[in-house]
Order: C-alpha cells, then sequence, then structure tokens
C-alpha cells in the first residue's frame, strides 16, 4: 500500500532536504548497480543524523511502513533494492571520520563513509585497514558491515567481521543501541554486533562502526605467473604461505577469465600471453619499516625461480612500479563483464581443494547445455572464495532461474555454500536451503520474528 500522508508529513517535519517522494527521487535508487530498474520506492529517506534515523524508524515502526536501508549500492545480490511500497533509507549523508585511537589502534567512522575514505584516513594516520576491495570508492562502511564483505586481504587481515570491534545500531522500533566497544577482548556476555555483521539490514540498521586498524603496510610487491594446473595452483599457494614474507593477496583466474579480460579491457596490453593456463596474481605487502622492500622482491623473485624449476610456474611478471601492478589488478577485477547480455553473477566458497574439479564440472555442464555460453571463473582461493560470471551470450536468452540452479547443486554437491562475500539479498534467498539446515533456518526465522515483529526493516530479504 501507498504511504501513508500522515507518516509522509511527520517525515516532512524531520528536515526539509531528508524526503523525496515521486519523479524526484532519482533513478539511482531504484537501478543499482549490475541490475534492472527495480520498482520506485514509496519515498526516499537520506538521514542527516543518527537521531534521524532514530526517528525515521521510530515512525516507520508504527505506522508500519517497510523500509530498505541502502549503503553505496555495490552489491550484486539485490539486497538493498526496493521490491514495492517501500520507503529506502540511504545512509550517504551519515559520513565522516569521529575518531582515530593510535593507543587502541581504532577508527570510529559513520555507516555511509566510503570505504576509500576510510582507508586514507587510516594510512594518514600510520595505519592499514585490514579490508579492500575493488568497489572501495563507492561502497560504504555500513554496507559492508552488513554484508560482511570479504575482498581481496582476508587471507591476511580475514573478512570485514574481523574488522569490527563495536557498533551503533537502530532497531526497527526506533530504539539506539550503542556499544562502540575499542577493546580486542570484551567477553562480558553476548557479543550483539554480530547478530548485525552480515544481516543486511534485516535485524538493525548500523549508523557507527569501531575499526580495528593494523600497522600501516609498506608499498606491495605484485607478481603475475602462468601455472599449468590447478594442482600446481594448490602447490604453489601453500609454497606461498610458507615462504613469501607478508603474503596479502593470492588470487587465481581461469584461462577463458584471462583470455576475456585481456582482450575486451580497454587500453590493456596483456603483461603475459595468452594461454590455457592458470594466471595467479600473489601480492605481497610487509609492515611499513619491518622490513627493506627490496628484500620482500629478493624473496618474490627467488620463489618465482624455484617454481619455474620445479616446472609449477611456466611464465611470469614482477611488478616493477605501482603503475604495474595497478594494470595486473586491472585485469583481475574483471570489469569487461558487465557488458555481456544478462550476466549472472555467482559468489561462491568451496574447500579449496575441491574449487578446480568444482569450476571444471561447472563449465561442462554449462556448455553442454547452453553451448553459446561464456563461463568466467576466478576468485580469492586462499580463502576459498570462487566468482564465477555467466552470459547465456544471447540477448534474447534469459533463463537465470535454469542457471542458478544448475551452479548452486553443484555447490551443494561440493559442499560448498552458494555465499562467500556478497550475501543473500533476494537473488540467493530461493537457494539458501542448500547451504542452512532447517533447525539453522527456523533460528534465522525466530531472531527475525523478536527484532522485528512487524516485519518492516528490508522485508523479502535473505529469509
Amino acid at each position: 500500500m501507498p504511504i501513508s500522508a500522515t507518516l509522509l508529513s511527520q517525515m516532512h517535519a524531520l528536515g526539509a532536504q531528508v524526503v523525496c517522494t515521486g519523479d524526484d527521487i532519482p533513478v539511482h535508487y531504484h537501478t543499482p548497480y549490475a541490475e534492472p530498474a527495480a520498482p520506485r520506492p514509496a519515498a526516499l529517506l537520506r538521514p542527516t543524523s543518527v537521531k534521524m534515523v532514530a526517528d525515521i524508524l521510530r515512525l516507520c515502526h508504527q505506522h508500519g511502513q517497510a523500509v530498505v536501508p541502502q549503503g553505496g549500492l555495490t552489491g550484486l545480490a539485490a539486497g538493498a533494492v526496493p521490491l514495492g511500497e517501500e520507503v529506502v533509507l540511504s545512509l550517504e549523508k551519515l559520513q565522516g571520520i569521529e575518531e582515530i585511537d593510535p593507543d587502541a589502534s581504532t577508527i570510529t567512522v559513520l555507516a555511509g563513509t566510503p570505504l576509500e575514505v576510510v582507508q586514507q584516513a587510516a594510512e594518514a594516520a600510520g595505519f592499514t585497514l585490514g579490508l579492500d576491495l575493488g568497489a572501495r570508492g563507492s561502497c560504504q562502511i555500513g554496507g559492508n558491515i552488513a554484508t560482511n564483505a570479504g575482498g581481496n586481504r582476508a587471507i591476511r587481515f580475514g573478512v570485514m567481521r574481523d574488522q569490527v570491534l563495536g557498533l551503533e545500531v537502530v532497531l526497527a522500533d526506533g530504539t539506539l543501541v550503542t556499544s562502540l566497544n575499542k577493546m580486542l577482548k570484551n567477553n562480558a556476555g553476548y557479543d550483539l554486533k554480530h547478530l548485525f555483521i552480515g544481516s543486511e539490514g534485516t535485524l538493525g540498521i548500523i549508523t557507527r562502526a569501531v575499526l580495528k586498524l593494523h600497522p600501516r603496510l609498506a608499498p606491495p610487491v605484485t607478481a603475475l605467473c602462468t601455472v599449468a594446473t590447478d594442482a600446481d595452483v594448490l602447490a604453489i599457494w601453500q609454497q606461498a604461505r610458507r615462504h613469501l614474507p607478508g603474503l596479502i593477496s593470492f588470487e587465481v583466474m581461469w584461462p577463458d577469465f584471462y583470455a576475456f579480460m585481456a582482450k575486451h579491457t580497454p587500453g590493456l596490453t596483456a603483461p603475459l600471453a595468452v594461454t590455457d593456463s592458470f594466471y595467479v596474481l600473489i601480492e605481497c605487502a610487509v609492515t611499513d619499516g619491518s622490513q627493506d622492500n627490496d628484500t620482500v622482491q629478493h624473496a618474490m623473485e627467488t620463489q618465482l625461480e624455484r617454481w619455474m624449476e620445479a616446472e609449477r610456474v611456466t611464465d611470469g611478471v614482477l611488478a616493477a612500479s605501482t603503475q604495474q601492478a595497478n594494470t595486473l589488478w586491472k585485469i583481475r577485477e574483471g570489469l569487461p563483464m558487465d557488458d555481456l547480455p544478462h550476466l549472472i553473477n555467482f559468489d561462491v566458497s568451496l574447500p579449496i581443494g575441491a574449487i578446480g574439479a568444482f569450476a571444471a564440472t561447472c563449465r561442462q555442464q554449462l556448455l553442454a547445455r547452453w553451448p553459446a555460453a561464456i563461463a568466467l571463473f576466478f576468485g580469492h582461493l586462499g580463502d576459498s572464495n570462487l566468482h564465477i560470471g555467466i552470459s547465456l551470450n544471447d540477448p534474447a536468452n534469459a533463463e537465470t532461474a535454469a542457471v542458478e540452479a544448475l551452479v548452486y547443486a553443484l555447490v551443494q554437491q561440493y559442499q560448498g555454500t552458494i555465499s562467500a562475500e556478497h550475501g543473500i539479498g533476494v537473488h540467493k534467498k530461493p537457494y539458501l536451503s542448500l547451504s542452512r539446515t532447517p533447525e539453522e533456518l527456523a533460528l534465522m526465522r525466530l531472531l527475525k520474528q523478536t527484532m522485528d515483529p512487524k516485519g518492516i526493516l528490508n522485508p523479502g530479504k535473505v529469509l
């Protein structure tokens, strides 16, 4: 049902620039990244303070008005997309670095702050934030926490959950829960922040966070190499963990992915020849001042030579500058995939030793059913995360459900999970039972019912 005139009047009373309705709502808020246009929300709300967020939720709870929280809209599971007559609550105006505590090695930020802004503030203060992802310039800290983002540094620092020490959250009825803990050890009862990390805005809306900081990293040493088989990829992963100082990223690209990016990335000259090999991107970064970067570079060069002598690596290139390293990462980020017709993105986790067999079986089954399909496999591997971009390569053919059913059935067969770092949202909701037991799902529903009895927070998502 449309938003009530009474509620709309109460919303306008909160602030002149807070509310947009009808054609005044920019298309951006209901046409998020990599998604078709969604229904126009009943209203767009852009609060400028935590109190305003609490007031909005209190009013929405009183009127039974559904709310969709939005961050930077870079997600790939439609978790922030309006589905009908909800109001959209954007956190984009709730941003800022509130404190950096060098003694505690923490940074306190408002939820709408872009990830890159937090990274830059940490660097300027002599620290490094443990999270990094390709959408760093657009995604927001609140969204990173709400989806438990993973990114490129998980093998070193863990996922977003591992960066969060404290949270401030507004509950469905407008209650403000402030638990801005700065301590690594705090065992005083339930650790409530974990209710909200990864909950995709279905249990509460995050407004502030205290994040853990790490000593600032020296400029990274980056290498790209070709590896003949998936067994060799696993072998060099284990050896890289043992022998490379400051290992921070271990990214793997399957042959078709590398070939596609080499051909379609504008202005890019492929740093290594296109072959039928795997391509492994390795990055090391030690704590600034702890070791000379020449020592780290020498360790990388030595390890590459050893792998070549053992015929595990057939070719390689070591970035000689930050610009060259960025070129290697540009291939891995895979942006040209977005231009494929009806692109279906997958973000799955599997036991590391099963990833090669899963990818081979998945490709075989996809091409047997859709011979013209493009299936591009790439991922973080060291943290068990595999991404897949699939297009049936036919603008008139959008058999999304059939493709998803095939892929997710294989994920279950190989004892993986349907979501590694992008959340469940709408797209993965029909398949959640493949990765969670009935008892787990029942407990999730109990939490949702208890914390959001009117079901106003991001309805239709996750469960």
